[in-house]
């Protein structure tokens, strides 16, 4: 008999040669095989006759094979096997292309089930590579399982049904009374019907038990991880500064930046590290929150630390913070990876020493060699650019030290919840006085002409322009999209002659970026041609008009992101966003931009069109994967998990229960890959 903790390669039909083929899809064992879920499922119970189908139509046919297979050799590497099968009223021609071994298994006159396409006309009907079944193994309903081409869907469903059939019950991992109150079926009943459910309700069932096991699992974890954060701080801030910084600001706060900040406050003079997140739209005023926390905590004796994801961006929080600090005795300094190897090692002298009172920089300030006098507060800006262990070296940079991290990436307020479950967090939702609604208009490239005189007139009032490109190099299978050099050159060179056109692109060096940057903020670059490296934090307020080329290449959040880098200042903005795109559904999405001006709800409908994977990238947020819950479809599950979460804490905060340590073990595995 198996057990879970079986190797793969024990299963009958499986070995040494074919486990490979299964570790690549990250199923090692027994346990991880009957955890890894069908994506779908194809209905082979409803069966019919040929005349009952339309043209094109997909459908299930019980029919007997009524001629031998004829081999035909077409080409060099590929094989048709023709046939003939009868559904007892028609004849259907069957070809199957190069599956020499489902070829030689077929019998005249047995009968079979075959699933796929009917292609038909008046006098007869065919079929090509329809999947062909015996009637005991066919009519059932189907899972089909993510594959590759040497393990297909149908051996991974094989050798599911092999490990359940020799597995004796898969232990229970929830408690009874847990069960009973959410209405759940048994863990081994849902794992056999989440494979192989005899109808939609079976399917229903288990999809029910598994996706809330697994978000009761992620909230546990999260929850815990933010316990594991309540140790008590010598770090208290005794003393609030807050009125005494706002008093030096030449503006008002919004009632939403006051929040923020009071709630801050508050953490930081509990018992135990602020843990927050500030999430606030493009242009709601973090920067002015972090800073006036900043002010509070080195007037309480501390250093402070603010990493952000670019060098610009760094350069940006830098001139702006000291331009609030000034004349206050606050030492800033800057330290990013262009800063000259002497001044470094000033820095790092001064820093152990005590001298500068707070740090701005790249993620060059997590170095080993980076240390320290007396750190409080440690701040990180767009920290889903940072991995997460890149966030977690600089928090290391002390003990029990406070910690803030922000960003202008709109999370849709569930989502959130989940994101940071180990977070607190506060929403900057309104925009200070004088920001502007952004007119954003959507056309193709026909109105070119009229784009680049409308930038034109702008550039003659004194003001300036983005044009934004999806990418920085040729591309081969991209030919209809030019990238920023070639754009910048063809610009300069027709259209723009004898104008001040800047470019801007990743690939640059940091100096280079830095100098381009500068020259568009003072006014000197008139028209900056650039990719998404304008997307974060850079404020310009002369710019009125940003076009964006090849706009449905982009997530809605970037664009808004984009977006946000005008209207910073008090003359009117406008967006302009470029597509040549024919598809109804890049269309709709760039009319969500044009409609919207809420980050926020944009979050909402880009989260909808492209799913939490996409909308993060790759996994930098630090959550676990999930096997089959879904974070927006299943909201309702996951509220119901999360009160689950909360009794289950609330009665036995360890987990050390008998009746919860299947939970616990279950916990360690979900995160054991994320470091926190």
């Amino acid at each position: 008999m198996l057990n879970l903790e079986s190797n793969i390669k024990y299963i009958k039909g499986v070995g040494e040669k074919r486990a490979e083929l299964f570790y690549k899809l990250g199923i090692f064992d027994v346990d991880s095989l009957i955890h890894f879920f069908p994506r779908k499922y194809e209905d082979w119970t409803d069966t019919r006759l040929v005349k009952d189908t339309a043209d094109g139509e997909n459908a299930v046919i019980k029919a007997t094979m009524i001629t031998p297979v004829k081999e035909s050799l077409i080409r060099r590497g590929l094989t048709l096997y023709k046939c003939k099968f009868s559904d007892g009223e028609q004849i259907i021609n069957v070809t199957i292309f190069n599956n020499k071994y489902l070829a030689k298994s077929l019998r005249v006159y047995e009968d079979y089930v075959l699933f796929g396409k009917i292609e038909r006309n008046f006098t007869s009907a065919s079929m090509s590579s329809p999947k062909i079944e015996t009637i005991d193994k066919g009519v059932y309903i189907h899972p089909i399982y993510s594959s590759t081409d040497k393990l297909t869907s149908t051996a991974i469903a094989k050798i599911v049904k092999t490990a359940l059939d020799s597995l004796d019950t898969i232990p229970e991992t929830l408690s009874d009374d847990i069960k009973i109150k959410y209405d759940l079926i048994s863990l081994d009943r849902a794992i056999r019907q989440i494979h192989f459910p005899a109808n939609d309700q079976e399917a229903a069932q288990a999809r029910k038990r598994l996706i809330f096991e697994e978000l009761l699992t992620l909230q546990l974890g999260l929850l815990k991880l933010k316990g594991n954060k309540m140790k008590e701080t010598s770090l208290v801030i005794k003393n609030d500064f807050t009125k005494e910084f706002l008093s030096m600001l030449p503006y008002r706060l919004t009632g939403a930046q006051s929040r923020a900040v009071a709630q801050c406050v508050s953490d930081m003079q509990g018992k135990y590290p602020m843990s927050r997140l500030l999430q606030g739209d493009v242009g709601s005023g973090k920067t002015a929150v972090a800073a006036a926390l900043i002010y509070t905590v080195i007037k309480n004796g501390y250093q402070c630390a603010l990493m952000a994801p670019t060098e610009i961006l760094a350069s940006q929080h830098f001139n702006s913070i000291s331009k609030a600090m000034r004349d206050t005795g606050i030492n800033i300094r800057l330290l990013t990876g262009s800063v000259k190897a002497s001044d470094k090692k000033q820095i790092k002298r001064e820093l152990i020493e005590g001298k500068i009172d707070l740090l701005i920089g790249t993620h060059a300030i997590i170095q080993n060699d980076v240390e320290f006098n007396n750190l409080g507060l440690v701040i990180t800006d767009e920290q889903h650019r940072f991995g997460v262990k890149q966030r977690a070296s600089l928090a290391n940079k002390g003990n029990g030290i406070h910690t803030l991290v922000m960003s202008a990436t709109p999370i849709p307020r569930t989502l959130g919840l989940i994101l940071y479950g180990d977070l607190d967090i506060s929403i900057l939702d309104e925009l200070p006085p004088g920001r502007q609604v952004i007119r954003t208009d959507v056309v193709n490239s026909s109105y070119n002409k009229r784009i680049y005189k409308f930038i034109k007139d702008a550039v003659a009032r004194g003001e300036q322009c983005y044009i934004i490109c999806p990418m920085v190099e040729e591309n081969e299978e991209l030919a209809d999209i030019k990238s920023a050099q070639q754009f910048a050159e063809e610009l300069s060179q027709g259209d723009f002659k004898g104008y001040n056109l800047g470019l801007l692109h990743g690939k640059m060096k940091p100096k280079e970026k830095e100098n381009v940057m500068k020259s568009f903020s003072n006014g000197d670059v008139q028209i900056l041609v650039a990719t998404t490296v304008v997307e974060v934090g850079v404020d310009v307020p002369n710019a009125t008009i940003m076009v964006i080329e090849n706009a449905e290449r982009f997530g809605l959040s970037q664009l808004h992101q984009l977006r946000g880098r005008i209207g910073r200042g008090d003359k009117k903005s406008y967006c302009i966003l470029v597509s040549d795109s024919e598809s109804e559904v890049s269309v709709n999405r760039l009319m969500i931009m044009k409609k919207y001006s809420d980050g926020f709800k944009i979050s909402d409908e880009d989260l909808k069109a492209r799913g939490p994977g996409d909308f993060f990238g790759e996994r930098q947020h630090g959550l676990p994967k999930l096997k089959i819950a879904d974070m927006l479809e299943d909201m309702e599950i996951l509220s119901l998990a999360q009160q689950c979460a909360d009794e289950i804490l609330k009665d036995d905060y360890n987990l050390d229960k008998e009746k919860n340590k299947h939970l616990c073990n279950s916990i360690t595995r979900m995160f054991r890959d994320i470091e926190y």
